[in-house]
């Protein structure tokens, strides 16, 4: 039967149209929002997978480029692997709603959402994060929902609830918001510096207006919500734990498990996963679902500690940062380069530089197609954890962490205007025990300063823990977790940011929320980590951006130019412009406003290109000397080519003092000569002297 159902959401309607179309879905929800529309669908397998330790979720963002009017590119015509956009939409989707699904469910559960019309007003990534929610909680998937997602931007000092495209991309804050009727369940921001207190006020904004969109699905999921099925439990047998406890004490997983070093604590828990085939060898029951027995032994023995004894796996006070260290140029010939480390993590971060034409070009759902200047990579390679895979290129994983370290970094950058380069910065995982993607940050700025790139102010990161026990007053936040205390902790907490503000936020959890309390204390708690990394770790390594790019950087020089005269600089067909590329072995690029770049490694060659086009675009002027090549012989005189395409004439009576008979008799083809600008002649041309400009 279909149903409609509307509410008022910042000032749009909201509309969700139930059983109008997937029937066959577990659950389906076609989202408008404005003259956007998203069909947002969640499918389960009737069986759960065999052989797995995990919940298997999928969460997929289909962009349609039919959504915005447009033809794919390409030879196929036809929408390719998902954009960066569409990747990071999914992990938004995915890390709010994972932890309300059961920890013991091993269906497989696939959450779609196809974007089928896009209205620049209303986000369809904001749709896709409520229509996930409302198509699984109608399903009959198993689900502790509803969640809901409001997304706050800061546009000339004001919150806006729900941004059109145009002022999340141009304000000052981007920030999305998941939460649950009781608590914060997700935060994702990028930030321009913004100050802690009012980072809290709008993330608290979001979540107040997240209980009204609860409201509205509540009312949908009473009318036709589907009755939650039944599943096979793959739970771990309480009566396993307990003889688990006969081989391997409380007290020797304890003494396994607290160490700093993470290769001593792998070999330990390899010793006691034998010592437990050994006694369960007769046991297929319990051998089929050992390892992640063991797993849940450590977690429990890891999360008492913590949060009862207040001990860390490594030894650390609660607020204690693992030791720290940073060096600069420890690449030769690279741009610029830096390496981090922090404990067990380590990241070697390489900066490049180039002409703004190399700039990232990014075609999406927006209107227009648009570019992106600075690009952060980040790589994530097996032995980093001490493990053998082949690369396979980046996964969603990598994609997510070099996107959190390219906001993070975003509002210190200079200007096109102050810095014309396009800058990639490529963070390479030597080591990885937890926040790799904070170490990145750290790393890249460092490496960023010693390309030369005037980066206006310091950024770090850093990440927070917690262990939280039965009642919500109960808990422990933990600074700088490591990997340990991310497995079997409740939280990953980022946060990145000057000393003005909030730069970037992501936070991660296990659990059904965050009280307000725990939030706040992790945003001051990674404030002061943040002060203190930069103070003694980043400071003494390079404390500002070096004065100019190194020697292996190219080097970009800068004019402007009439923009009516750019067709003269460009020549048909190019012509022009690109003679004085390849004989003065530069780049050159040219904005419609008439901006010129020329880029170049010799500036000798980046200085001739640069007279070049200043003497095409400028008008001659009586009484100056000019420098050309003699490029044609006629019986009345010769001309002179002062650039690619800017010709003048020499009278033979202007050659020399003496005589001359024949042109060829003075000059020949190639000669480079100097000549005066005599003004014009009668009939109102420019005419040249040679023998006036010796």
């Amino acid at each position: 039967m279909f149903k409609q159902y509307t509410m008022e959401l910042a000032g749009r309607t909201l509309r969700v149209d139930i059983g109008r179309v997937c029937a066959q879905a577990n659950g389906a929800a076609l989202m408008h929002y404005g003259d956007t529309v998203v069909l947002s669908t969640a499918t389960a397998s009737k069986e759960p997978r065999e052989g797995i330790d995990f919940f298997p979720l999928s969460v997929e963002f289909e962009e349609k480029m039919y959504a915005a009017g447009k033809i794919p590119g390409g030879f196929n015509k036809r929408e390719g692997k998902a954009s960066e956009n569409a990747i990071l939409t999914s992990r938004v989707i995915d890390r709010p709603m994972r932890p309300l699904f059961p920890k013991d469910y091993r269906n497989d559960v696939t959450l779609n959402n196809m974007v089928m019309s896009v209205d620049t007003e209303c986000r369809p990534e904001l749709l896709a994060m409520i229509g996930s929610a409302v198509a699984t909680c109608i399903s009959d998937i198993p689900f502790d929902g509803p969640c809901a997602t409001t997304q706050i931007g800061l546009v000339n000092g004001e919150f806006v609830v729900n941004p059109s495209q145009a002022q999340w991309q141009d304000g000052d804050l981007q920030l999305t918001v998941a939460s649950t009727k009781q608590k914060v369940i997700m935060i994702e921001a990028g930030a321009n510096e913004v100050p802690e207190d009012k980072m809290i006020e709008a993330i608290y904004m979001a979540h107040d207006i997240n209980q009204t969109i609860i409201e509205f699905i509540d009312k949908i999921v009473a009318e036709v919500g589907k009755e939650k099925h039944s599943y096979e439990s793959c739970a771990i047998p309480a009566e396993m734990f307990e003889a688990m406890k006969q081989v391997v004490s409380p007290e020797e997983m304890e003494v396994a498990v607290f160490t700093d070093d993470k290769q001593t604590r792998d070999k330990n828990i390899d010793a006691i996963t034998e010592k437990m085939k050994e006694a369960f060898a007769d046991n297929e029951e319990y051998l089929a679902v050992l390892g992640e027995a063991i797993y849940q032994y450590q977690k429990k023995t890891v999360r008492k500690m913590i949060l009862k004894d207040h001990k860390r796996p490594d030894g650390r006070a609660i607020d204690q940062i693992r030791p720290l260290a940073a060096e600069v140029d420890i690449i030769p010939r690279v741009h610029g380069s830096a390496m981090f480390t922090r404990g067990q993590t380590q990241i070697c971060d390489i900066v490049t530089l180039a002409p703004l034409s190399e700039a990232q070009k990014v075609d999406g759902l927006d209107e227009n197609v648009t570019t992106k200047r600075y690009i952060h990579h980040y790589n994530f390679p097996s032995y980093s954890v001490g493990e053998t895979k082949p690369s396979r290129g980046p996964g969603r994983r990598e994609i997510g962490h070099g996107a959190l370290a390219e906001k993070a970094l975003i509002p210190v950058l200079p200007s096109e205007e102050e810095f014309p380069y396009a800058i990639r910065a490529v963070s390479e995982t030597f080591e990885s025990n937890g926040s790799t993607s904070m170490a990145s940050t750290c790393a890249s700025c460092m490496s960023l300063m010693a390309a030369g790139v005037p980066i206006k102010r310091m950024v770090a990161g850093i990440s927070c823990g917690l262990v939280t026990g039965d009642t919500d007053d109960d808990y422990i936040v933990l600074t700088d977790i490591q990997g340990l205390e991310d497995f079997f902790g409740d939280m990953d907490f980022k946060v990145t940011g000057t000393t003005e503000g909030i730069t970037a936020i992501q936070m991660d959890i296990k659990i059904h929320g965050l009280t307000r309390p725990i939030v706040e204390e992790a945003i001051r708690r990674t404030r002061e980590a943040r002060f203190f990394i930069m103070d003694n770790c980043m400071k003494p390594a390079i404390d500002k951006p070096r004065e100019t790019v190194g020697k292996y950087a190219p080097k970009i020089i800068q004019t402007q130019i009439d923009p009516a005269k750019i067709g003269e600089v460009v020549g048909q067909r190019g012509k022009v412009i690109n003679s004085i590329i390849e004989e003065c072995g530069v780049k050159i690029d040219i904005t419609d406003d008439g901006f010129v770049s020329i880029c170049g490694v010799e500036q000798a060659g980046m200085d001739k290109a640069m007279k070049y086009i200043r003497t095409i675009v400028d008008e001659f002027e009586e009484g100056k000397i000019y420098e050309g090549k003699v490029v044609s012989i006629k019986e009345f005189g010769a001309f002179v080519e002062f650039a690619p395409g800017k010709e003048g004439m020499v009278h033979i009576s202007k050659i020399s003092n003496e005589r001359v008979n024949m042109v060829e008799d003075v000059l020949t083809l190639g000669d480079v000569v100097k000549c005066k600008c005599m003004g014009k002649d009668k009939m109102g041309r420019i005419s040249f002297s040679i023998k006036d400009a010796n």
